[in-house]
Formats: C-alpha cells, sequence, structure tokens
C-alpha cells in the first residue's frame, strides 16, 4: 500500500542518481561539490588548504626556472668552491652549446679531452686527482715510446732525478769510441770494459787459463762478471795460479782452510778441485784440456755473426753436446749455460756483435792461430 505523502513527493538527484524522496526531504547538494573519489584522491595527495586554482598551475607544465629552483631545493647546501665549479661548469657548457650552434654544416666536432673535463670539477677533488694521475701515466708512456730502442745508458741518464740535458755522458774509459757490444755501455765499469775489449772471445789454448775461465764460469752463475773479475786475484791465490797438477792434490783440511781464508763456498772449492782431478783424466786420454774442448769446434771458432745483443742465446746445441761429455766425464759445474760462457771466454764462439770492433779481431786472430797450428 503506498503512502499519500508518498506519491506527493518528489523526485530528487543524488549524487546524479534520481532518487524518489518527500520533497520536505530534499537537501541541495553543495555548491561545487564533486564526486567522492575525486574529493578523496584530493584529500588524500595535497594539504586541505591547497585551492583549486593552485591545483590548476600545478597540472600546466612548470618553467625551466621553476624546474631549476625546485632541484636546487634537493641539492645540500652550496659552497664557495662548488658555487665557483658549477660556475665554471656552466659557462663551459654554454660556451660548448654556441660554438656548436655556430658550426657550420660537414664541421667536424671538437674533441673533450681531460683538460677540458679538469675545468668542471674543483681544485683538491677526488676527480682532479685523478686526471692528473692520468695525464702523467700518459706523458709517462709517451716518454717510453719516445725512448723505445735507444740504448739502457740513455734511459737510466734521463731517468735519474735531477739529470739535466747539459749532464756530460761519461768518457770512455780506454779512450777508444768505437761501437762496441750494446751490453757495454759509458756506465759500465773498467775493468769489465777491458775484459771485453782484450779477452773476451779471444781464442785461447793454454790449460791453466782454460781451467781458470771453466772455474769463474761457473762461480758467474747468479752473479754478474764485473763481481767475478774483481774477485780474480782472490780465485787465482787460492787455486795456485790454476795449476792443474797443484790444485789436484789439495786434501779436505786444505779446501777447508781456503774457503776459511778467502771466504769461498766450500762447494765450490771441492768442485774445483775435482775438475782439476777430471782434467788430469782428460789429458791422459787427448793429451790436453786444450786438445778436447777445440775438438768439439773442429779447431775452428764458431761465429753466428749476431746483430743484436737480445738474440744471443744464454745456450746452444754445441754447449748441451759439450756439458753431457764433461758430466759423463765426472766434471761439475758444468750445465749447458756455464759451457757456453766458458766458450764466449775462451773464444770456442765468437759472440761479438758484428758492428764491434772486437768481432773482426777475434776472427783475425782465431784464423792466424790455424795456420799456425
Amino acid at each position: 500500500m503506498c503512502n499519500s505523502n508518498v506519491k506527493s513527493a518528489g523526485v530528487a538527484q543524488i549524487d546524479g542518481r534520481p532518487v524518489l524522496q518527500p520533497a520536505g526531504n530534499r537537501v541541495a547538494p553543495p555548491e561545487g561539490a564533486r564526486p567522492l573519489k575525486k574529493s578523496l584522491h584530493k584529500s588524500l595527495s595535497m594539504p586541505a588548504s591547497f585551492d583549486n586554482n593552485a591545483a590548476a598551475a600545478a597540472a600546466r607544465p612548470a618553467p625551466e626556472n621553476t624546474r631549476a629552483a625546485a632541484a636546487a631545493s634537493l641539492l645540500p647546501p652550496a659552497t664557495p668552491a662548488s658555487v665557483t665549479a658549477r660556475a665554471t661548469k656552466a659557462a663551459a657548457v654554454a660556451a660548448e652549446k654556441s660554438r656548436v650552434k655556430a658550426r657550420k654544416p660537414g664541421a667536424v666536432l671538437p674533441v673533450v679531452t681531460f683538460a677540458a673535463l679538469e675545468a668542471f670539477e674543483p681544485a683538491g677533488s677526488i676527480a682532479a686527482a685523478q686526471r692528473e694521475h692520468a695525464a702523467q701515466a700518459q706523458a709517462q708512456r709517451k716518454m717510453r715510446i719516445a725512448h723505445y730502442g735507444r740504448t739502457a745508458s740513455f734511459s737510466r741518464v734521463e731517468g735519474r732525478v735531477g739529470a739535466t740535458a747539459a749532464e756530460p755522458v761519461p768518457a770512455s774509459p780506454t779512450g777508444n769510441d768505437e761501437k762496441r757490444c750494446s751490453f757495454i755501455t759509458p756506465y759500465s765499469d773498467p775493468l769489465y770494459v777491458a775484459y771485453h775489449d782484450e779477452e773476451w772471445g779471444v781464442p785461447v789454448h793454454d790449460d791453466e787459463l782454460l781451467f781458470e775461465m771453466l772455474t769463474l764460469s761457473g762461480v758467474q752463475v747468479g752473479a754478474d762478471w764485473t763481481s767475478i773479475l774483481k774477485k780474480r786475484h782472490v780465485y787465482r791465490e787460492a787455486f795456485s795460479g790454476f795449476n792443474v797438477d797443484a790444485v789436484a792434490k789439495y786434501t779436505e783440511k786444505q779446501m777447508a782452510l781456503l774457503s776459511t781464508d778467502f771466504g769461498l763456498d766450500l762447494g765450490t772449492v771441492r768442485g774445483t778441485v775435482n775438475n782439476a782431478c777430471r782434467i788430469l783424466e782428460v789429458r791422459r786420454d787427448f793429451g790436453s784440456l786444450d786438445k778436447y774442448v777445440w775438438a768439439f769446434v773442429n779447431n775452428k771458432p764458431l761465429s753466428p755473426g749476431y746483430k743484436y745483443s737480445r738474440k744471443i742465446p744464454v745456450k746452444t746445441s754445441k754447449s748441451e753436446s759439450i756439458s753431457k761429455d764433461m758430466v759423463r766425464r765426472g766434471f761439475r759445474f758444468v750445465g749447458p749455460t756455464v759451457i757456453h760462457s766458458f766458450m764466449q771466454a775462451v773464444g770456442l764462439t765468437n759472440d761479438h756483435l758484428v758492428s764491434c770492433p772486437r768481432h773482426r779481431a777475434c776472427s783475425t786472430s782465431a784464423a792466424a792461430a790455424g795456420r799456425a797450428n
């Protein structure tokens, strides 16, 4: 059953929908009301005091200066150094943009270098220190490339602290300015230079000298020829001038005294005495140590003709064959490397560089000795 009041009621709209209700209960919607969904969104995302005009202004794209101000508000407080760096960077970027705009079609773009990037960083920053380190490394690399192929003595002069271009280079100890083997430099010891100019590579046929060079080549392993040559007189005195017969008779007590008095390794002393005994056996079989060692090269020195020091090997197939035979006979300290050094010292092989004047001199002396025999 319908009520008369209901029949007389009007139709009202609530939130846009028609609703049947008494006319007296109709309430006009508030002016400017919005849907609930939008009102809720507004209350959650913005302050209550944010009016419609501010919302409309926020919906529009912000100008560039407004964006810059908002970004600047997020940065930490500026310091004098950072302000200067930003100003320098902004000026550099603006200048670069102006150059790009003024660039003609087809022109080459400018290359950004470390020097240009350094202007963007304040002095004393980590980035500036890294760029300075990279620049120094690049300069050192260019210097090494520029000096590639030069002698070791030149590199040492340039690399020394406080060295100047006007610093004089030491003169040759012997007064001979000819181009020797490249391992002889102006800073080589005069004793080593004299050994190179007078003994190294010269054919040797004396048993005592062969015995001496075999001993020195053995003790030279792990050291350098300069230090061995400086102690050469000590070895000569300790081993009776390398007299094979006298050294072969050394007793164990004498060897211990030699080691103590001359500061020599006891193993070296015993090995030298053992080699003297083996040389006596070689003399019985071949007549002399000279005939034994020169038979391996058919009494003619080898002449490889090296042009560069780096091409000179530490051992060869010939030194390996001699080493094997001497080890079989009981010699000590006669590895392939030691024997190759021994061959170079006594002239069994002429390993002077072809550009060295000693190469021709040693070849001439070897030819003269061959004709005499």
